[in-house]
């Protein structure tokens, strides 16, 4: 069961959200609002923790109090950082300073971030409670919310990771003032993909809203179908796509614009595969561009490569495989030729150069 409630925010006077992910005995609640970053202290509290390890990307100044003695270990964001070597020197931090399973880590930063420091408190100790404290629209409105944690190979992103849920997360929209206006087209990318999955329209609703209806979807979800086995493949919905352009574009496309990219060509695969009618398709490219997205494949970047790039992708077991939109809303689509894939790939409109 997912419950999504109001209620005032840690600072005086503003609304927050408390989203729960409902896993039984591993449920947690997601806070969002302005200053619910000063929650820290007493979710640490309840975890009963007496050390914390906070991984910041964020200057000290935006950085976290856990309320206890802490460890506080800068971080970069940025997928050339989020691989297994980055894990290990977390790992080795733990050691250094003592930390047990019945301590705490705490991550404050964006969604590499969020998923580098996941996977090292997955595996530190068979696992040890994390706590994520998202500072960009994308981590806050999906990579900190779910459990998945991982780090890329050379060979493909997020090819190496584990099922860790969070003890808790908190959205704090304080850290979104600083944020560029590229980091903001990032997290779009994710929201503009939920109107094809169940949350249509997010564009006309306040930032706090957009960012509390993605985390409601996501949450039930995951409560439905927390290890992929099933419906949480849906969440993926542009996602094969566009996790290959950041790859053929050495990730200067970010992982939002590749998403929002992605969302168009579902549409148009679909339609190919007549799973949507015209009408649907270009639903999907209205939708992308109202949140000024890109809806075109970068001027540069190879058919051929993309196709390559996409078998890598840890769904595709059987053929190339997509989360398609359909007669019963989106669902995985497997075994998908790779000449419909090609064909539907060079219909694409391209970005303009610059």
């Amino acid at each position: 069961m997912t419950t999504s409630t109001s209620s005032p925010a840690a600072s005086s006077g503003s609304a927050s959200r408390q989203v729960t992910v409902g896993l039984a005995e591993r449920s947690y609640t997601v806070h969002i609002g302005h200053g619910v970053q000063r929650l820290l202290p007493q979710v640490v509290a309840a975890l009963g923790a007496r050390k914390a390890v906070v991984v910041t990307a964020r200057p000290p100044e935006r950085t976290p109090d856990p309320g206890v003695p802490s460890l506080v270990v800068p971080a970069r964001d940025g997928e050339e950082a989020k691989d297994l070597a980055a894990v290990t020197d977390l790992c080795r931090r733990f050691v250094g300073f003592g930390l047990t399973r019945s301590d705490v880590v705490v991550s404050c930063g964006g969604g590499t971030t969020t998923d580098t420091v996941g996977l090292a408190a997955a595996l530190y100790h068979r696992g040890t409670p994390v706590v994520h404290v998202p500072t960009s629209l994308l981590a806050q409105v999906d990579a900190s919310v779910g459990g998945k944690t991982a780090v890329n190979l050379p060979e493909g992103k997020n090819l190496v990771g584990a099922y860790w849920q969070p003890a808790a997360v908190l959205c704090d929209l304080d850290h979104l003032d600083t944020l560029p206006e590229r980091e903001w087209r990032n997290g779009l990318g994710e929201i503009a993909r939920c109107h094809f999955i169940g949350a249509p329209d997010l564009d006309r609703l306040p930032l706090l809203d957009q960012i509390a209806a993605s985390v409601t979807l996501k949450a039930g979800v995951v409560a439905a179908d927390e290890r992929d086995s099933g419906l949480r493949h849906i969440l993926n919905y542009g996602h094969t796509l566009g996790h290959a352009l950041e790859r053929a574009t050495g990730f200067a496309l970010r992982h939002g614009e590749g998403v929002a990219i992605g969302t168009v060509f579902a549409g148009r695969l679909a339609g190919a595969l007549g799973r949507i009618g015209p009408e649907r398709v270009a639903e999907h490219r209205e939708v992308v561009a109202r949140y000024g997205l890109p809806i075109g494949l970068p001027p540069d970047v190879s058919v051929l490569e993309l196709v390559e790039l996409m078998r890598l992708d840890k769904k595709a077991t059987d053929g190339l495989t997509f989360v398609l939109d359909g007669p019963e809303g989106a669902e995985l689509v497997r075994g998908i030729s790779e000449e419909t894939v090609g064909a539907t790939l060079a219909e694409m409109p391209r970005e303009p150069e610059g």
